[in-house]
């Protein structure tokens, strides 16, 4: 064999080395920043059901996913924005607090709620009309480190709350019931 070949051979076995170790910490539930990775997108088509997972779960700073074979991967979210997930109510609810994107189900699935958010200077950061998800959830990306004033309406019931979304906030509202 020529040092030419062997060379070859070996950057080739190389390059096989780094692939697999790529493949290996991303099984073995390391963070993952890669660039083409929309983590937004994949958070919602999580929330759709679009893609499929043993769980997929959404902390103030992470998405977790854990796959069938248990291994997991985790992605970090938008330094500016933050995730909550609230599944307004009449008659039931479930207590939660991390939002699992793959088991959470709110009560009032595909229904149009009036969403109005005000931030604690009294800004509209949203004012719309907006259908909960299959799961009975609305999904929002908010500004970080801010307190909002949340207020839904449906049919005539409505209901206000306070939430916040700093590190270690609540990602699953589950505690607006409408009256």
């Amino acid at each position: 064999m020529s040092k030419k070949t062997g060379w070859s051979i070996a950057g080739l076995g190389f390059a096989v080395l780094v692939i697999l170790l790529i493949v290996a910490n991303l099984q073995d539930g390391t963070t993952t920043n890669e660039a083409t990775v929309d983590v937004k997108q994949l958070v919602e088509d999580y929330s759709l059901g679009k893609i499929q997972s043993q769980s997929a779960s959404i902390t103030s700073h992470q998405l977790i996913v854990t796959n069938s074979d248990k291994s997991q991967v985790t992605y970090d979210l938008p330094d500016e924005e933050f995730f909550v997930s609230i599944a307004p109510y009449v008659t039931g609810t479930h207590t939660c607090a991390i939002h699992s994107l793959t088991g959470c189900r709110g009560e009032m699935p595909d229904e149009a709620f009036q969403v109005h958010i005000i931030d604690e200077t009294g800004n509209v950061v949203l004012n719309q009309s907006m259908k909960s998800y299959e799961n009975g959830f609305l999904d929002l990306w908010l500004p970080r480190n801010q307190t909002y004033q949340v207020t839904i309406t449906h049919d005539g019931r409505t209901q206000s709350s306070e939430i916040s979304t700093y590190e270690g906030d609540d990602t699953c509202i589950t505690t607006m019931q409408l009256i």
